[in-house]
């Protein structure tokens, strides 16, 4: 309890809940961009606003001229949850507590540490819209030149990533034939043809990468919104992958040569005299049936890391990718993935003075190895 006490009177604890208080979900984060604006000044630094184009704006403190720059994202998933704070166990819970507010203040307070030890050439980097598409990142690289070194914040444990799985998102629509469901047979269901391709998606044996795992997918904003008693006319669905080294491009191609009358993955089966069922070299119906839009992605990346600090890899996306005006990039940054984006999200200020002490000395290692 005293050590959190004193941990609490060393951070500005008040900032941070205030910075929680504010609804920055996806599409909001102006206002919260705002906040920041005013409030970072004190730190004795300047700011620079860039429009994404989408009512939101990336925001860029400098203190002198950038080759260093600190980096997070200003929105949250939904739905906003306000912050609590338990003084005893120094827990603070709320929506962006560990993605990513929890790495914007403890960025800004490395900064004024840098600040007051005298050191300038660094910068802090916000951007709008990560959440959902990285448009902020897409929309700096082509406004800034960018510098040498990145250091992005996501929660990582206060662990370097040694590397972090790609993304690949694709609309997956089958179009049926709605009929009465008491006679199925003169209709075509869209529901089991999904089903069909569920199951021939899982059969695919995606590449083991030594660095990054399995590759994973997850099927999301799936709608067929047909009555119970009649057959589904359409099914539309994304499918997002987490793709490896091994498995990137492995993935565009099963989903580009998955659908349509010459699709080249056959899954087919045809049916023989004694009932039983033997693979075919036919094209499947419910392929037949299937379009396949390509909404692209990250590829997936290896990040630099410094002696001294634990390393690992991590199986979520970020900005990093999307940076492409910086050189060299590092990924680390206080509380845990596995409460991120879910109702009990929190991050202990312990872990986020951790965190600060940590990008200060990844700023001095890296000037001092420049020099």
């Amino acid at each position: 309890m005293q050590v959190n006490s004193l941990i609490a009177d060393i951070m500005d604890k008040e900032l941070f809940l205030e910075m929680l208080g504010i609804d920055s979900t996806s599409g909001k984060e102006a206002g919260f961009a705002d906040f920041l604006a005013e409030r970072f000044l004190d730190a004795g630094c300047s700011v620079e606003k860039y429009d994404v184009g989408d009512g939101t704006v990336n925001l860029l403190f400098c203190w002198g001229e950038p080759e260093i720059v600190f980096c997070s994202h200003l929105d949250t998933v939904p739905p906003y949850i306000p912050p609590t704070y338990d003084e005893e166990s120094g827990v603070i819970c709320g929506r962006g507590s560990c993605d990513a507010k929890g790495q914007i203040f403890a960025m800004y307070e490395a900064c004024k540490t840098l600040k007051g030890r005298g050191y300038e050439g660094f910068g802090l980097l916000l951007l709008a819209g990560e959440e959902t598409g990285s448009f902020g990142a897409k929309a700096f690289r082509e406004q800034h030149p960018g510098a040498e070194w990145v250091i992005v914040g996501e929660p990582t444990d206060n662990c370097m990533a040694s590397a972090s799985k790609g993304t690949k998102s694709f609309e997956v629509t089958f179009e049926g034939k709605a009929f009465h469901s008491g006679y199925p047979q003169y209709g075509i269901s869209a529901v089991e043809m999904f089903n069909d391709f569920v199951n021939a998606l899982r059969s695919i044996g995606f590449p083991n990468d030594e660095v990054l795992g399995d590759t994973t997918w997850n099927i999301g904003k799936l709608v067929s919104d047909n009555p119970q008693n009649i057959l589904s006319d359409r099914l539309s669905c994304r499918v997002y992958f987490r793709t490896t080294f091994e498995s990137d491009e492995m993935v565009c191609n099963v989903m580009r040569n998955m659908a349509g009358e010459n699709a080249r993955l056959r899954f087919g089966r045809r049916r023989v005299q004694d009932g039983s069922d033997i693979v075919g070299k036919d094209v499947a119906m419910w392929q037949k049936m299937m379009i396949v839009k390509e909404f692209g992605g990250d590829t997936p990346t290896r990040f630099e890391t410094l002696e001294g600090f634990e390393v690992k890899p991590v199986a979520f996306g970020s900005d990093a990718p999307q940076l492409t005006n910086f050189r060299r990039k590092i990924l680390c940054g206080p509380g845990s993935i596995l409460v991120a984006h879910r109702p009990e999200e929190h991050i202990v200020l312990a872990d986020m003075e951790t965190a600060k002490e940590n990008y200060v000395r990844m700023y001095e290692t890296l000037v001092n190895t420049k020099a």
